[in-house]
């Protein structure tokens, strides 16, 4: 399955407080060269307890309107489109992400509150779930520093590897791959991860480079190297196949990160190729 050459960034719009996504989404969508969906599920059970059921659908569509402005105001070029649908918000976006380039969603304040990132929280079902890309936006915005990308030599490392690569250049940033290794016995050659790096270099040249391997907890240590980046990437499930949808450091960045994070899943190739494997194949 490929998605379409003008597949859109899809923003997940819940309430006002996802207008920081839609800002982040917006110029996300300008830097790739996508037109930006805007998409707000509309929860009918939610409706019949209101006043009027007239009003939540008003509502809704002044969401989308002031959405759409503030992407106006942070890309004033930017094809921006908004639709309204009636579903359950998740299940809504996991389907429309088949055809998405990107969903961005917030992540509900998880990465500054220990205790209140549930599994069933609708970022981390999104990121466990969609079919596409998934950009997790903060509530805080970053520093200007570099892209970083957690690289394990795995298949679907080396997809986030091609992403991280896109990112970077199209910002004009710095690219930071690091590797962790968490055993003893562990191959900790940096000789390794220079070699995934100087495969996919080779699309860009211009791109600054800066290889890491470090020994420790992957986890806590991307988490750590998070905290001067402008954008942290890493793929859905590494070499842990066993784990499920999401392994054990996609859900430690997803929950601690500081950074925005996209998780890498649903791609065969870079998205510049915009090729995706059948469901069985993805990462």
């Amino acid at each position: 399955m490929a998605a379409a050459s003008g597949a859109a960034v899809l923003v997940g719009l819940a309430t006002e407080r996802n207008l920081p996504v839609v800002r982040l989404a917006a110029r996300e969508a300008a830097t790739h060269g996508r037109p930006l969906l805007l998409l707000h599920a509309f929860n009918w059970t939610a409706a019949l307890r209101a006043p009027s059921i007239a009003g939540p659908r008003v509502e809704a569509e002044e969401l989308i309107a002031r959405a759409t402005e503030v992407a106006g105001e942070v890309e004033p070029a930017l094809p921006v489109s908004g639709e309204i649908v009636e579903g359950a918000p998740v299940d809504t976006l996991i389907r429309r992400s088949e055809s998405a380039f990107l969903l961005a969603v917030g992540d509900g304040g998880m990465a500054s509150c220990d205790d209140c990132a549930p599994a069933d929280a609708p970022a981390v079902q999104l990121a466990a779930r969609a079919g596409c890309p998934v950009l997790v936006a903060r509530r805080e915005p970053p520093p200007q520093g570099p892209v970083l990308v957690g690289v394990d030599g795995s298949d679907s490392s080396r997809a986030a590897l091609r992403w991280a690569f896109e990112c970077a250049a199209r910002r004009e940033a710095r690219l930071l791959a690091v590797r962790v290794v968490d055993s003893p016995d562990g191959d900790d050659d940096p000789g390794a991860l220079v070699e995934m790096v100087a495969q996919s270099s080779r699309r860009f040249p211009s791109v600054a480079t800066e290889c890491h391997t470090i020994r420790g907890d992957p986890g806590t240590v991307l988490v750590e190297q998070s905290r001067s980046a402008q954008l942290a990437l890493v793929a859905a499930r590494g070499d842990e196949p066993w784990r499920g949808m999401l392994g054990a450091v996609s859900q430690a960045l997803l929950y601690h990160c500081p950074a925005p994070l996209i998780v890498v899943r649903g791609l065969a190739g870079s998205p510049g190729h915009d090729a995706r494997p059948d469901r069985d194949q993805r990462p």
